[in-house]
Formats: structure tokens, C-alpha cells, sequence
């Protein structure tokens, strides 16, 4: 059985040289390649892979969300050159079943698919090391939307609109997420939750 894959990476390049070197690859076929996150599930509902490999940083939608949104629909397989440990952790929450870096070879991506096709999963050692190691995130759901809006910079009034909160909740949720992040400001606790992947 030919196992249809779907390609999703914003780098033509990247994607391009990918998919041939998939389809040298016995047993596997890619039948779809985007490079937004956005037509992601469009893409999915047309084309019906079997595993989708996405990266997690593309225009229109990250590829966490992409993953969210399509896990019922086939197996997924997350490759990116960003291996912060809680996308790890969100990938897993998202039904992923493979995390790789882009500096894998196009064998150990093949071979990944094909585990996560059999119903298996499919880790990078290192990256689930320092999953591990980092722990969970210590914001709550409303600290980490807050600093999400802040971070796309976003005024307090804005961030209480959207979230449909005070503007001093939203003072307070950001307050805490600089104290849990041991950050001195709104732009340190945003540079630190980014970089851990909790953003």
C-alpha cells in the first residue's frame, strides 16, 4: 500500500526538494504540497493523505493549529528547524504523532512517516530531551492568550476586547506571566515564552 503524504512548509524550496525526495522513497507518494497553514485542512479534505508532514512556522496559520484542526483526519507529522521544547509538548496535545528538525535526512523523515502510518510515534530524541527537561508551561490559558495579543502588539484595550475581560484582568493575567517568567517587562516574558515555545 502506497502511503499518500501532504506537504506543508512556506520555504518553496524546501518543500519542493522534499517532495522528490519522497517520491524516491518505495511505498510513499506525496499527493499535495501548500505553504500556508491556512490551506492546511482545505488541502486535507481534497486530497485525503494519509499523513500530513507540516512545519510549525508558516503565514496564515502555525502548524500546531493547522495539526489541531486536521488530527482526526489523518496522521501528522510536525518537521521544524524550531525545536523549542513546549511545541513538543502543544504538538503532542494537538494529536501529532512525529516531531523531527529539518536537519533530518530524508531517510529518517521517510521513516518517521512510516511509523506514524503504522500507528506508532515518531520523536526526536534530542527535541523530547528538552521537552523533558524544560517541563510544563507555568502560564494559564488567559496569561498565555494575553501575551500572545501583547506580542502581536496589541493595547491593553485591544486584549481586553478581544479576550472580553477588564483591562486590569488583563493587567493582572500579565503581571503574573512576568512573575512566572521571572521577566522584568511585558517584552522580556514575551521574548521568554516564545523562546520556550509556550507562545
Amino acid at each position: 500500500m502506497t502511503i499518500r503524504v501532504l506537504l506543508a512548509d512556506d520555504e518553496h524550496l524546501i518543500r519542493g526538494a522534499l517532495a522528490a525526495l519522497l517520491d524516491l522513497e518505495d511505498g510513499i507518494e506525496v499527493v499535495a504540497q501548500v505553504g500556508r497553514g491556512d490551506e492546511v485542512l482545505p488541502a486535507v479534505q481534497e486530497h485525503r493523505p494519509d499523513v500530513a508532514v507540516l512545519d510549525i512556522e508558516m503565514p496564515g496559520m502555525d502548524g500546531l493549529s493547522a495539526a489541531d484542526r486536521i488530527s482526526s483526519l489523518c496522521r501528522i507529522v510536525i518537521l521544524t528547524s524550531l525545536g523549542r521544547p513546549g511545541y513538543l509538548r502543544r504538538a503532542m496535545a494537538a494529536g501529532v504523532s512525529g516531531f523531527l528538525g529539518k536537519d533530518a535526512s530524508a531517510e529518517e523523515l521517510a521513516m518517521a512517516i512510516r511509523k506514524v502510518m503504522a500507528g506508532g510515534r515518531y520523536l526526536d530524541a534530542e527535541l523530547a530531551a528538552a521537552a523533558m527537561a524544560a517541563g510544563d508551561s507555568p502560564l494559564s490559558e488567559r496569561e498565555r492568550d494575553a501575551l500572545r495579543l501583547a506580542a502581536d502588539g496589541a493595547s491593553i484595550s485591544k486584549i481586553a476586547s478581544d479576550l472580553h475581560l477588564t483591562e486590569g484582568t488583563v493587567r493582572n493575567y500579565l503581571s503574573n506571566a512576568m512573575t512566572k517568567l521571572n521577566a522584568g517587562n511585558r517584552v522580556e516574558a514575551i521574548r521568554t515564552a516564545q523562546q520556550m515555545g509556550w507562545l
